[in-house]
């Protein structure tokens, strides 16, 4: 490994160790090489995010994602490239096989962001989810190693992106609304009665409890469809599922705790149980609790 990808792989490290919270926890479970290459991804999500969320109008953006594109391009195909964490993401997109069209379908879901603020049925927004959330799971089941049983892997792995996006989105509901963006599809606020003005309060109200808890259910059905991947993917990586998947069920758990009240303010996991959910899912690399951490941890 020259010196010039040593730096990147370290400064992707620094990056998620600073900005990935949630997932940190579950990366630290990992051999260092694919730790490595979890970093190199992880940071690459973060830039494309960065990019569409910083000040400014949304054809700057626009302009700024196309040129990130091109620089993607270009590190992929060997040259120099301009952003410090783009020489990992290379070499682990060779290491790893990873379909390089994920990597163009997270900058396409990202720019969905620049003009789509609201969705109007589910289907519309599962296309949104699938591009910000499921693709990634699906470059990280490259990185991790699994079995794909004919594409029943893929698609698992695509429900599980599914579910952490509908989570995220409940969670951040309120603040999403207050930035102009009503990720709940119409035809659910409508069906409870629910005025995209309504998520900007800072109390719910009994149809808001009842649209957010129809939201948490379908979150668990997605959950659900997920759980058998576990048995799927090579024993070095199901921790690092288990963790992720355990720690945002925890999440969706919490909010159903709190009655759903999510915008009175931010719902999360406090850092010790975050741990508590990694450690719990080490067992399963060896092939004890194969499905608990993924399917029940709270």
């Amino acid at each position: 490994m020259t010196d010039a990808l040593v730096a990147s792989y370290a400064f992707c490290d620094a990056l998620s160790r600073r900005e990935a919270k949630n997932f940190y926890y579950s990366f630290r479970l990992l051999p260092a090489g694919r730790r490595r290459s979890m970093c190199a991804l992880y940071a690459f999500m973060r830039q494309t995010d960065d990019l569409a969320d910083e000040p400014g109008e949304s054809s700057a953006k626009a302009e700024a994602l196309h040129f990130w594109r091109r620089d993607l391009v270009a590190a992929l195909n060997g040259q120099t490239p301009a952003w410090s964490g783009l020489a990992a993401l290379a070499d682990t997109v060779q290491r790893h096989d990873i379909p390089p069209r994920h990597l163009h379908e997270v900058i396409d879901g990202v720019e969905m962001d620049l003009d789509s603020r609201t969705y109007e049925t589910f289907e519309d927004l599962y296309a949104y989810c699938y591009r910000v959330a499921s693709v990634v799971g699906l470059c990280c089941l490259s990185i991790w190693g699994y079995q794909s049983q004919g594409g029943r892997a893929e698609a698992m792995g695509e429900a599980c992106g599914i579910a952490l996006q509908l989570t995220n989105i409940l969670r951040d509901v309120g603040e999403d609304a207050r930035n102009g963006r009503v990720y709940l599809p119409q035809e659910d606020l409508r069906r409870f009665g629910v005025t995209p003005d309504e998520l900007l309060a800072d109390r719910s109200t009994p149809a808001l409890r009842d649209l957010f808890q129809f939201q948490a259910e379908r979150a668990s059905t997605y959950y659900e469809k997920a759980a058998p991947l576990l048995r799927l993917v090579d024993p070095v990586g199901r921790p690092v599922l288990g963790a992720i998947a355990g720690i945002y069920r925890g999440l969706l758990n919490e909010i159903a705790k709190r009655d759903y009240n999510v915008l009175a303010r931010r719902v999360s996991l406090p850092a010790w149980k975050k741990t508590l959910i990694a450690v719990s899912a080490l067992p399963s690399r060896f092939g004890r609790a194969a499905s608990g951490s993924a399917e029940s941890t709270s």
